[in-house]
């Protein structure tokens, strides 16, 4: 059964080149024609095409709207964008509303014949060029993340819960099980910590924790010791022995 296409485009000539495109293409059939948004609805609503094809600014009703109009009243009619603008945000809107794809202006004719089909197949078809914006985009908002997520001093956050521990004097194997990690992305944490802040062992690394005020300060205000537990959890208290002095050294 051949795809029933409704073209909608406001400039006669390019509809009527659509046709001539589409005409001789096997399994393709041209369902009508609609100029504006409104008449594209209407006409989908009389029609129920297969595939619209739809162009999206246009006077009398813009596709974005016509193509959610459509969606609504005809679900099983897939729409593909055809369009002169290679903008992300109208390519954002346009999928919100439910087009299946979206294609330039400038497409070649087999190319958009097979387009056609592949939307008619259920599969999403985007602009080669827009696609590559948009992952280029998406890149450089993952990179923007990873530098917030790498602050401070460049490391992430479980890194420096990696090296707070190496501080409390923990080994890897007591880290890993601590943070839930094995023990080999312990290690693996440990040399990017190391090559990030030009340190050169676990001494030099406690260190820096301690000189960057990186170990949290426990409930009772005082510092931790070297098994990461405060002073008072390590031992009992014990006497603080008073400086011998030349009186106490006669008595």
């Amino acid at each position: 059964m051949a795809i029933r296409v409704l073209l909608v485009d406001d400039q006669i000539l390019t509809r009527m080149g659509l046709r001539a495109v589409l005409k001789d293409a096997a399994g393709l059939e041209i369902a009508g024609e609609a100029e504006n948004g409104r008449e594209a609805v209407a006409r989908a609503i009389e029609l129920t095409p297969d595939v619209v094809l739809m162009d999206l600014k246009m006077p009398g009703g813009d596709g974005i709207e016509a193509t959610r109009a459509i969606k609504q009243r005809c679900p099983g009619t897939q729409v593909l964008i055809l369009s002169v603008y290679a903008d992300q945000d109208l390519f954002r809107q346009a999928a919100a509303a439910g087009a299946a794809g979206y294609v330039l202006k400038d497409i070649s004719p087999a190319n958009l014949i097979s387009a056609i089909r592949a939307v008619h197949q259920g599969k999403a078809i985007i602009n080669p060029g827009l696609a590559r914006q948009l992952l280029e985009d998406l890149a450089g908002s993952d990179r923007a993340e990873e530098a917030a997520r790498r602050r401070p001093y460049g490391l992430t956050e479980r890194e420096i819960e990696v090296l707070v521990e190496v501080a409390r004097g923990f080994s890897d194997k007591e880290i890993a099980s601590k943070l839930y990690l094995s023990e080999s992305t312990v290690k693996s944490h440990l040399r990017a910590i190391y090559r990030r802040l030009r340190l050169r062992n676990r001494a030099q690394a406690a260190a820096f924790v301690m000189q960057k005020n990186l170990l949290p300060v426990p409930s009772n205000g005082g510092v931790f010791g070297a098994n990461g537990a405060p002073p008072s959890e390590l031992a009992p208290p014990t006497a603080v022995a008073r400086p011998v002095t030349a009186r106490s050294r006669r008595a």
